[in-house]
């Protein structure tokens, strides 16, 4: 795709001459439709995109390619002209890498096997052989079925072509079955297929609680999977697997954070998010480099049209998102004393698809704060809000900490047959939809922050606490691995 020039749209002065004029010399009414006008315009968003994907590829957070974005994304905001801007370091556990990964089949037939280690699985002990059980989809019923023939062997689990989120978050949560299945029945390894057709391989992680899976497993291409299986069904079948992970029980990353400080109430904070980190085997672009992309556009939009609101507007990039929304976890930590200040915050996490409206976490009573916002530029239509409860991006701890919060509701394609796969690369952005969305989020932002009073109070531990069983989050949060810490009052409240 091609770059796009950066070029001043409806300025009248430039961003220096800026920062003499009387505050707020653009009225209200004003604002938003300039901050839309500047997001339809031609911008710099798709030209940082190329730089953090193309430039420093995939971003496992702990990588040195992570590490390179971080200075990146702190570079930006500081030539934009921002003040304050901080990288805060926050310590991680649990690092996992990859390596290398390599496999093949050795008999009946010979032929290279395509594949891709699983996040958090661990390292063969040098190549192994063994013969291929054919496990089905991982159930216990399974598992009973196959009794004692899986010990010592490699096991192919099956799956279904993933066409929706819900598909999507079914292959998380089979995890938990799976690992204790493994741990029961001692198989040397594990590959599971890939549920995305033309051997599209992707990182899937086997654990998110932060414990390293049992056994090594890798995400193995469709159609060599169901080779594999065909085999298996006349022959014993034997495949040779060498993976090798770099893992560490501790190790530090950072977030990256700027921030426009409030004319009238610069102690309240309104904080728009994306996570800077990205699996690796693409580079990222949808998830999640062009949000990241966009958060820096956002900040310079502020800075450069001389935009000062009411709250602090406060622009974060999150790393650790991958692993558990670690990032975002510190950071809700570090600012604990803060969260009664935030009015609210808003995270991007799901491609450049069509922005349709925003998941409310619970909170309805932020509909109409929204709408409001939005009303102010005709053709701003991303009015379609849901009440779902979101857990798996960088809201969840805002969330279970009571602040008011919102992620906005792209549409799955082109972000899901994408996802953390080889083919999610720059080509794939819808920039024109990617634009809309930043006019959206520009002028969400400045109602937030501008607005006298707040769109919503921050709910108390008990309010939390409700919402999470009304809408059976807590069973997520217990699949996740996350239930224990939150009760103990370790995460969250």
């Amino acid at each position: 795709m091609m770059g796009i020039a950066r070029r001043a749209v409806g300025r009248i002065l430039p961003p220096a001459a800026c920062l003499l004029l009387p505050l707020l010399s653009l009225s209200a009414e004003d604002v938003p439709h300039r901050l839309a006008a500047r997001a339809h315009a031609d911008t710099p968003l798709m030209t940082d995109l190329r730089e953090l994907c193309d430039g420093i590829g995939g971003r496992p957070t702990g990588s040195v390619a992570c590490d390179r974005a971080i200075e990146w994304a702190a570079k930006k905001f500081r030539d934009i002209g921002i003040q304050n801007v901080s990288v805060e370091p926050f310590a991680a556990q649990s690092m996992w890498l990859p390596v290398s990964a390599e496999a093949n089949a050795v008999s009946p037939a010979a032929f290279n096997i395509r594949i891709a280690a699983a996040p958090m699985s661990p390292s063969t002990k040098g190549t192994i052989e063994a013969r291929i059980i054919d496990a089905g989809e991982g159930t216990l019923a399974d598992f009973a079925r196959l009794g004692g023939t899986v010990r010592g062997a490699i096991l192919l689990i099956h799956s279904t072509e993933m066409k929706t989120f819900d598909d999507l978050f079914a292959e998380y949560m089979r995890n938990a079955v799976l690992n204790d299945a493994v741990r029961k029945h001692q198989p040397v390894a594990m590959l599971l297929e890939s549920t995305r057709p033309r051997g599209l391989l992707y990182r899937h992680p086997i654990s998110l609680d932060l414990n390293y899976g049992p056994v090594p497993t890798a995400i193995i291409s469709r159609e060599h999977a169901e080779r594999l299986a065909r085999l298996a069904e006349k022959d014993e079948v034997r495949v040779r697997l060498a993976i090798t992970n770099k893992t560490a029980p501790s190790y530090e990353s950072k977030n990256v954070i700027a921030e426009i400080r409030g004319r009238e109430k610069p102690d309240e904070i309104v904080l728009i998010g994306a996570h800077l980190d990205s699996w690796d085997l693409g580079t990222g672009a949808e998830d999640n480099g062009v949000n990241a992309a966009l958060v820096i556009d956002l900040a310079r939009a502020f800075h450069d049209l001389g935009i000062v609101p009411r709250r602090t507007v406060r622009f974060a990039l999150f790393t650790g998102e991958e692993q558990g929304m670690l990032g975002s976890q510190a950071y809700v930590a570090r600012h604990k004393s803060e969260l009664d200040k935030f009015a609210a915050v808003v995270i991007f996490d799901t491609g450049s698809g069509h922005l349709s409206g925003f998941y409310l976490n619970g909170r309805d009573e932020l509909r109409k704060p929204v709408n409001d916002a939005l009303a102010a530029v005709e053709g701003l239509r991303a009015t379609g809000h849901v009440t779902d409860v979101l857990d798996g991006t960088d809201n969840f701890d805002f969330m279970i900490s009571g602040v008011p919060n919102l992620v906005g509701i792209q549409d799955p394609i082109p972000y899901l047959p994408d996802y953390h796969a080889e083919s999610d690369t720059i080509d794939r952005v819808n920039q024109r939809e990617e634009k809309i969305t930043e006019a959206v989020a520009a002028v969400l932002m400045w109602s937030l922050a501008e607005n006298p009073d707040r769109p919503a109070k921050r709910q108390t531990r008990a309010e939390v606490e409700k919402l999470i069983t009304d809408t059976k989050l807590d069973e997520q949060m217990k699949a996740l691995g996350q239930w224990e810490d939150f009760k103990a009052g370790k995460r969250g409240w």
